[in-house]
């Protein structure tokens, strides 16, 4: 595999999920029961991140893929630990009903 490289002198893929993820965990158990919690980030972190939280290994994390601008990926609690449930998503699975229609 190789030893990790700091691209630019930045943070490895590592440091960067060890720094989210426990923002993140910290915000899901705030939620109230049924809440939802929208993160918003880089793309890259979005991936470390949801690659730890479902215990992937480090270097398959890569297999995740990038997010595309304004998408999103979806995690849910399941009996084993966090889920993928979508990833890279961009539309509404039904239609937005808005004032205007």
């Amino acid at each position: 595999m190789g030893e990790p490289v700091r691209r630019g002198g930045g943070e490895l893929h590592t440091e960067v999920a060890d720094r989210a993820v426990p923002v993140v965990l910290d915000a899901v158990e705030s939620l109230p029961d049924e809440g939802t919690l929208v993160v918003v980030s880089h793309g890259g972190t979005i991936r470390m991140a949801v690659g730890r939280m479902l215990e992937l290994p480090e270097h398959s994390w890569e297999a995740l893929g990038g997010l595309s601008n304004c998408c999103w990926s979806v995690l849910g609690r399941g009996y084993r630990g966090w889920r993928l449930e979508e990833h890279n998503a961009g539309t509404l699975p039904e239609p937005v009903m808005g004032d205007d229609t």
